[in-house]
């Protein structure tokens, strides 16, 4: 299920409205618990009913006639209302888990649809809270809010109209703190609405500094940052924890007034009651009436104490709903384009392309023209910030808003799904995204879609191989968290067999041999050699042994195209590509002269 994009709700009313798309496919369970709900609630004023003519009609009277039958309606009531407590409570959990499963899974695909621009901006962290916690929050809210608050109600009211029936007076005495008691509560919630919110931007800030600082623990240590960084950590978890601690004060003083009250309640109309014990007429009060009030006291603040609890969940579910809803609502997300390539050949042609990645942002490209050919191998080299990494961003569609044009095989890039190019062209970037799975996985990434014979030649023309040789397991050697038990050399030649076990037309290596180890470094050349021999390459390269086997280097700077040529063209021309090597780009232009020889 595809998840709505809607603009943020600002009430708790629109926020579950906002909810029905999710619960929609249960309707039928939440239908089934609605209906049950009255009945639920009918049984349970009845008990006190039965227990007042037991006591008045039989136990006090001394008539031990007919008491067996009013026993036994008491006892088949009990069970009865145990059994669709029970069938009430497991349609409404099993609804709601089932809703709650619908919501994580398009807000998840919703997030994955966004484009790279949002992720840039967004900590993981936050993220994480919105897909875990804020769900939690909202699960909690179906199972024991929603439906079980209009059973709070339905109890309640019944409770109200029953202990009427039964004496006006005694009734009218006890509704005295009622309108205390509704203010109090709309008071708590709406406080406790403002607190949630602030516990959840808490947890948010938290979650975001942890999987930070985990995932550069290592920086951390070197450079011995450990006290500075649990220091900020104690100073995030501590308004987490004022935040949470502001709200369970009163979470705890809502419960303790009502428990309070409730106290006060039955002690009123136990004085009340006693005096009247005995009376003759409109005064008397039996002793079954006052039994009966009592229980009924009893169901009418076990609601309400339990109804801050509710409220809890509910404040807590309505902060997490807008988190939830805010991230829904998010519209930066990459056009999905409605032209396909059956067959594509790898031409590539940029004119006069400019991107930036704010609209008042300078411009990181201003102007691009390059045309490749089909089985062409072209490098392209230039100053860290000249546009080089943004270039294949925009080629493989995580980033949309290029002006000018770019085309594959004649067909405008922003036309074509993302998918369809990320399949057409695919992307070796010097920072690899390893999983805590086999060598196999790490290539295939559980896709049984790809061709076996294909994955297999991608493993054998990668040099992935030989990397599983190490192994006694082979490609079912299992790979850390991270990848941190192979090099940084050994993770470049994976997403290399990754991605050529996919068959692009185009393969776009993005310094893909920087930082890499002496030991793998031949093994990653050897791949990338016999890749340039079989695809249409497009790679972003800094060093000498990949540039000088390239068909034509391509010069940038400041986000423009300044040189083009072969790398003994560009030497002899003694320009921008000369003056990167004299900078000490690669080796010494005498002895890349010998190598392009």
């Amino acid at each position: 299920m595809s998840a709505p994009v809607r603009p943020t709700p600002s009430t708790a009313m629109d926020l579950f409205r906002g909810l029905w798309p999710y619960l929609r496919a249960d309707r039928v369970r939440f239908g089934i618990a609605l209906c049950l709900t009255p009945l639920v609630a009918g049984l349970g004023l009845v008990q006190p009913l039965l227990l007042k003519r037991a006591l008045d009609e039989h136990i006090v009277a001394g008539r031990g006639e007919g008491l067996w039958i009013v026993a036994g309606a008491f006892l088949t009531v009990v069970a009865l209302s145990f059994v669709l407590e029970a069938a009430y409570t497991l349609l409404l959990a099993t609804a709601a888990e089932n809703s709650i499963l619908r919501l994580r899974e398009a807000l998840f695909r919703h997030t994955l649809g966004l484009s790279q621009r949002f992720f840039e901006r967004q900590p993981t962290g936050q993220l994480m809270t919105r897909a875990t916690s804020d769900i939690d929050a909202l699960n909690e809210a179906l199972t024991a809010g929603s439906i079980s608050i209009l059973l709070d109600v339905l109890v309640m009211g019944g409770t109200l109209v029953a202990m009427f029936a039964l004496d006006v007076r005694l009734t009218l005495l006890l509704l005295c703190i009622g309108l205390p008691l509704a203010a109090l509560i709309e008071f708590f919630r709406r406080r406790m609405r403002v607190l949630f919110g602030r516990v959840r931007d808490a947890l948010a800030a938290l979650n975001a500094f942890l999987a930070e600082r985990l995932a550069g623990i290592e920086v951390l240590q070197l450079y011995g940052q450990e006290e500075r960084t649990i220091a900020r950590m104690r100073a995030l978890d501590t308004t987490h924890r004022d935040a949470n601690v502001e709200n369970n004060y009163y979470d705890a003083s809502l419960y303790a007034i009502i428990d309070g009250l409730a106290s006060v309640c039955i002690a009123l109309m136990l004085a009340y009651g006693a005096a009247r014990v005995g009376a003759t007429g409109a005064d008397a009060v039996s002793v079954g009436l006052v039994v009966a009030f009592v229980d009924y006291v009893d169901r009418l603040f076990r609601p309400l104490r339990e109804f801050s609890g509710k409220v809890t969940f509910l404040q807590r579910a309505v902060a997490a709903l807008d988190k939830i809803f805010w991230l829904l609502g998010v519209t930066e997300r990459i056009t999905p384009g409605d032209a396909d390539l059956v067959h594509a050949s790898g031409r590539l042609s940029l004119q006069d392309v400019r991107f930036r990645y704010r609209p008042d942002g300078p411009w990181v490209l201003d102007g691009i023209s390059l045309e490749v050919q089909p089985g062409e191998v072209v490098a392209v080299v230039g100053r860290t910030g000249s546009g080089k990494s943004t270039l294949v961003r925009l080629l493989a569609r995580v980033h949309d808003g290029y002006a000018g044009s770019i085309t594959l095989d004649g067909v405008e890039l922003s036309r074509i799904a993302p998918a369809r190019i990320r399949r057409v062209i695919g992307s070796v970037r010097q920072e690899v995204q390893l999983f805590s799975d086999t060598l196999r996985f790490n290539v295939t990434l559980g896709d049984t879609g790809l061709d076996p014979a294909r994955v297999d030649e991608a493993i054998a023309l990668s040099n992935a191989a030989a990397i599983a040789a190490r192994h006694a397991d082979g490609l079912e050697h299992r790979v850390r968290d991270r990848g941190a038990n192979l090099s940084a050399g050994e993770a470049q030649i994976l997403a290399l067999a990754r991605t050529l076990a996919r068959d692009p037309a185009i393969v776009v290596l993005d310094e893909a041999t920087a930082s890499v180890d002496p030991v793998t470094e031949q093994l990653l050349q050897q791949a990338i050699e016999r890749v340039f021999t079989r695809k249409t390459c497009l790679v972003i390269a800094h060093r000498l042994s990949t540039v000088v086997h390239a068909d034509r280097i391509v010069v940038m700077d400041a986000g423009r195209v300044v040189e083009q040529g072969t790398h003994a063209e560009l030497l002899a021309r003694d320009g921008a590509y000369a003056s990167l090597f004299r900078e000490g780009f690669g080796t010494p232009p005498e002895e890349a002269g010998r190598q392009a020889r």
